[in-house]
């Protein structure tokens, strides 16, 4: 199928949440605690350089449920068919929140305008989307969900809602042989308090409501979107206890840190066949040749990054930038400037990929093409369930791990994003209909549950070299940030990760033997 659809861009409006989120490497998976994040907006006219400015704004984004993480039970000849309904839908929040963000005026003169011009109109085109869903799950003999209408109705969320909530539960617990990612409970941070020693906000007030809007493309992120990483309390859990039948290897595979530019803004697992499907930018390392119309076979006839050239496995993040004022090759292209996603594209100067074993068992060799995805990149309206973004610097790993803010390190250090992947899988599938259900965390000791068993859990590090941002006035100067869907706000808790497991050669159960041995093998 070639639709060319696009996914969500990240947005002009930001929002301010409460909390330095924390994470334990526990079970061989990081865990969560405390978060915040922010919001405020840059006046594009009048950009001058890397300086965001306050402007104010009813809405800030536009927030609509995820559809696909509701279709857990889809039959697999529906399943590409579905996938290119859900792409048109992040294409309808992507238009409509470029609407939001280009009419301010018209917003500000009629208290109706957001919901009779945008909100109505965009329930109406999801509504004919979601009964096209309906149908072609029902052709081929499955039974959609029958609330799926319910869907439909998107809602303007106000900079200080989104990612709404105060302080995340550690998100580490196992409900159903899911890890639920941080709850949020407690009230909301209002932008313009102290936190870290940091003012956040700084906006005017409007309709009772203090509002902010900001970055380079006017969609984030802002002052309280950053913290001095010294001013954070430790936060990193300790590790579950290691059982005698613990499996304690480690395998390492090289695959560099794609210094020969490798991107583009599909995702051929949730997007298959769907052109600019991710509406941001990938780095990619190990698989070549990786993209919408990219298929089993074509993975196996990839090459690869990785100087194991067993390893054709697709490893692939949404790339990181800085908001200097200046911009890269994709200025004007979709998924990049066209989006939101502005500023000079950087390089991580080095990336570790690693595959751990569990504290508690022995783990079975990763199936051919099992795909998994983990974090994220619709937490801004999605809430922070499924958020599994880890942020740090180089000196302070151990003691301080953020998942809604990113760190401002202390001269000399580096950021560091880190993602541990869910080490459960259900013996059986290769992929979901939610890209979820066929793999879990496991729980606070490190067992998979609900006859789910144990695989290596792949683990990443990037290091970047990035000038810290500085925040004065309620206002940061040289912001870096992660591309994302424009209504997103580039909030670092969107933060995710993608992989496809290729392997030829009995890769796959060398590493499983190696990590089941207590061996570090690369």
């Amino acid at each position: 199928m070639g639709r060319n659809t696009r996914k969500r861009r990240t947005p002009l409006a930001t929002k301010a949440i409460a909390a330095s989120a924390a994470l334990a490497l526990g079970g061989g998976g990081l865990i969560w605690a405390n978060f915040y994040a922010s919001a405020h907006e840059s006046n594009n006219q009048s950009w001058g350089g890397n300086q965001t400015k306050a402007a104010t704004a009813q809405v800030a984004t536009i927030s609509c449920p995820d559809v696909g993480q509701k279709l857990t039970n889809v039959p697999n000849q529906a399943r590409n068919e579905v996938a290119g309904e859900l792409a048109n839908l992040d294409r309808q929040i992507t238009d409509a929140y470029q609407r939001l963000a280009t009419t301010r005026n018209a917003q500000a003169g009629d208290a109706s305008f957001v919901q009779n011009s945008i909100l109505q109109p965009l329930k109406d085109r999801r509504k004919a989307i979601l009964d096209r869903i309906k149908l072609e799950i029902t052709r081929v003999g499955g039974t959609a969900p029958t609330d799926l209408d319910t869907l439909a109705t998107c809602t303007g969320t106000p900079a200080n809602q989104t990612n709404a909530g105060g302080e995340q539960q550690n998100g580490g617990q196992q409900q159903g042989g899911q890890q639920q990612g941080g709850q949020q409970q407690g009230g909301e941070q209002q932008n313009g308090q102290q936190q870290g020693g940091q003012q956040q906000g700084g906006g005017q007030q409007q309709g009772g409501q203090q509002q902010n809007i900001g970055g380079q493309a006017g969609n984030g992120p802002v002052a309280a979107d950053f913290v001095d990483i010294t001013k954070v309390q430790p936060n990193v859990k300790a590790k579950p206890r290691r059982s005698g039948s613990a499996s304690n290897g480690t395998f390492t595979t090289r695959c560099g840190v794609n210094a020969n530019k490798n991107h583009n803004t599909d995702n051929v697992i949730v997007a298959p066949g769907v052109a600019n499907g991710a509406h941001h930018l990938h780095d990619y390392v190990g698989n070549q040749k990786v993209n919408a119309f990219s298929s089993n076979q074509t993975f196996l006839q990839g090459g690869t990054s990785c100087q194991n050239r067993n390893d054709l496995s697709s490893y692939y993040w949404p790339v990181v930038r800085v908001q200097d004022g200046s911009q890269d090759f994709d200025q004007n292209a979709d998924g990049g400037g066209k989006e939101g996603n502005v500023g000079k594209i950087l390089n991580p100067v080095q990336a570790q990929i690693k595959y751990v074993g569990s504290p508690r068992s022995k783990v079975a060799a990763m199936p051919q093409f099992l795909r998994i995805i983990t974090g994220d990149a619709k937490t801004t309206t999605n809430g922070l369930a499924n958020a599994n973004a880890h942020w740090s610097c180089t000196g302070f790993e151990n003691k301080v791990q953020l998942t809604t803010q990113y760190p401002i390190c202390p001269q000399g250090s580096k950021v560091v994003r880190t993602f541990a992947f869910q080490s459960c899988w259900d013996g059986q599938n290769i992929d979901s209909a939610n890209h979820r259900t066929h793999v879990a965390f496991a729980d606070a000791n490190g067992n998979c549950q609900n006859g789910f068993k144990a695989i290596p859990q792949l683990t990443m590090r990037l290091v970047y070299n990035i000038a810290p941002p500085t925040v004065q006035n309620g206002q940061v100067k040289n912001a870096y940030a992660v591309d994302g869907f424009p209504e997103q706000l580039h909030k670092s808790a969107t933060d995710h990760d993608d992989f496809i497991s290729v392997t030829t050669g009995g890769l796959a159960n060398k590493i499983a033997n190696c990590v089941n041995r207590g061996q570090n093998c690369q």
